[in-house]
């Protein structure tokens, strides 16, 4: 927190959802901070020459598929400036491993068959190893590599919390992780793993976090 404080007025640390306009400042920021996933690089073939093209590709789609089915994309502000974005999918989304035909057209039409195809089975996976019917599933969540390192995951994960715990027809929400040095931040917010998955070479943690109820005034 201290390296926050240095570097950042916190007063003018904020969390806010995004507008159309700033959709574009967050998949630049996504795709920065996704670049190496392992699943990504499964999923989009990062050993070939398109694999660039192909990720911005999918990524701007799924901005444009979040927003339209104006789900959740939570900005983290220091003034103007955007440091983090996360996703949240909600429960009555419509989005999941049965997507909207117009989704899979552009998808095929830029990631490519057999990427949508991945794409699609890997939510189909996810959401028969989770044991709640309705959830919220966080798709991204991104700290701007030139402000890791400080904290501010905390702040932009618990904007995500207060959207879920503020939803009574939702038991919470998951999240799957790729890279075990993640693990403890989730871990830090209550997620709990639930089950362990493979997609090809690439394996990671399915954790959920049950949504936290709120005592009601009196």
């Amino acid at each position: 927190m201290t390296a926050i404080l240095n570097t950042f007025n916190p007063d003018q640390l904020k969390a806010a959802l995004l507008n159309g306009e700033e959709l574009k400042l967050a998949a630049s920021l996504l795709y920065q901070s996704y670049h190496d996933d392992p699943l990504f690089l499964t999923i989009f073939r990062g050993d070939t020459a398109d694999y660039e093209q192909r990720l911005r590709s999918a990524i701007r789609e799924e901005l444009n598929t979040f927003w339209q089915a104006r789900q959740p994309i939570v900005g983290l502000f220091h003034a103007q400036q955007l440091l983090g974005v996360a996703c949240v999918v909600g429960p009555d989304s419509g989005i999941g491993s049965n997507r909207l035909w117009h989704w899979r057209l552009k998808m095929l039409l830029t990631a490519g068959f057999v990427s949508t195809r991945q794409m699609l089975e890997k939510e189909q996976r996810i959401h028969s190893a989770m044991p709640y019917q309705r959830y919220h599933m966080l798709a991204f969540i991104a700290v701007s590599p030139k402000y890791q390192h400080l904290g501010l995951g905390h702040y932009l994960i618990h904007a995500v919390d207060s959207i879920v715990d503020e939803d009574k027809s939702s038991s919470g929400i998951g999240v799957f992780v790729t890279l075990a040095k993640y693990l403890p931040f989730f871990a830090d917010d209550q997620y709990q793993k639930v089950t362990e998955l493979a997609f090809g070479s690439v394996s990671g943690s399915l954790m959920f976090r049950p949504r936290q109820s709120k005592a009601e005034p009196a």
